[in-house]
């Protein structure tokens, strides 16, 4: 009995000390998000409400901009790239004509040559735009939908043009010969799964990491990341990061992908 009449008492001298709050005006921001006329009122409505409610910072509380959770950048996943190349390589098999008794028909490769030549600006190369362009020549090839706004839909076509491009481009020159265009759709090629580098650890395509208010996603072995401007004072020890500073990480990123990936080839060719 005596127990419950001592937290009786305690509860009635936290509501005494909670109704004694001075009005004098200091405010601060509650780690609640919520401003008080000063520390005694916050500890007052802490008591009050039963919960724990720690001061953030001295001030009103400043209105946080909120970073929404799908601000993530624009990219072609591996399932993406699949996705397209398949549809290309049915679209080009679909074109295959066997030979008759008294005609010659086409087979797959040179229905590749017929595109590859109608396409290529005459340096024997396909880069990104002339891919994009004999890409866009079937309708259904380039019908992904990933993204509700068909700006980003377009944006993502290009990007898987890059991934495909990246796949069979030996020499690195971001174009393709003819032998790497018919790598890139040979049927019979299984595109290797890529997993992004970051501080001696891999991660698998689809995989996330923040910079301050900047989301990286891994996508195709490749770290990509959005380039907003951050707000340091709403951030506890965040630095507002500029655009170059934001671009020099994303190469750091990269390089550090690159040196991986070398590793890795090296290793391989050890073994």
């Amino acid at each position: 009995m005596w127990k419950r009449w001592l937290a009786l008492a305690l509860v009635a001298v936290a509501w005494v000390r909670a109704e004694q709050c001075k009005p004098h005006k200091r405010p601060v921001c509650g780690s609640n998000g919520k401003t008080y006329l000063n520390h005694c009122e916050l500890h007052r409505d802490a008591c009050l409400t039963g919960s724990k409610i720690q001061v953030d910072y001295d001030g009103h509380c400043k209105e946080k901009k909120s970073v929404s959770p799908s601000a993530s950048p624009v990219v072609c996943y591996q399932s993406n790239r699949d996705e397209l190349r398949r549809r290309i390589i049915q679209w080009l098999e679909a074109e295959i004509i066997p030979d008759g008794w008294f005609s010659k028909g086409s087979n797959y490769s040179e229905i590749l040559d017929k595109y590859f030549k109608n396409f290529d600006n005459g340096d024997s190369r396909l880069d990104s735009s002339e891919f994009l362009k004999f890409v866009e020549q079937n309708e259904t090839a380039i019908n992904i939908t990933t993204y509700p706004d068909q700006e980003n839909n377009k944006l993502l076509r290009g990007l898987c043009v890059d991934a495909l491009i990246e796949l069979s481009d030996e020499n690195a020159d971001w174009k393709l010969s003819f032998q790497e265009f018919l790598k890139c759709l040979n049927p019979s090629f299984n595109p290797p799964e890529k997993k992004c580098a970051l501080e001696d650890e891999t991660y698998a395509d689809g995989a996330e990491t923040e910079v301050d208010c900047n989301r990286c996603v891994c996508a195709c072995g490749n770290w990509v990341c959005t380039a907003m401007t951050c707000d340091g004072k709403n951030q506890k020890g965040a630095q507002t990061q500029t655009e170059e500073e934001m671009t020099r990480y994303v190469q750091e990123l990269q390089k550090h992908q690159e040196t991986a990936e070398k590793t890795k080839r090296v290793s391989t060719k050890e073994i």
